[in-house]
């Protein structure tokens, strides 16, 4: 499991398929909270999402890399 502490604000968080799904606002209990600019369009931009830590595969350099593809992962998004 990856360290979640070494996630940092303004992290790029990539998918397994090397695809932007945000950028990290904070870390909220077992959340990445990703910032409003990259969180979703139509309807769903303007606010925040958040994806579960639990998706998390690594932390290398200020990136965080999913275990699953950018297309999965954003329909494990929660909004806010």
């Amino acid at each position: 499991m990856a360290d979640i502490s070494q996630i940092k604000e303004h992290a790029e968080v990539i998918g397994a398929d090397g695809v932007h799904v945000g950028t990290v606002d904070k870390v909220e209990g077992d959340r990445i909270k990703l910032t409003k600019k990259d969180s979703g369009e139509g309807s769903h931009e303007g606010h925040h999402h958040y994806i579960s830590t639990g998706l998390v595969a690594t932390v290398e350099d200020g990136t965080v890399r999913l275990s699953a593809n950018a297309d999965v992962a954003v329909t494990f998004e929660e909004e806010a």
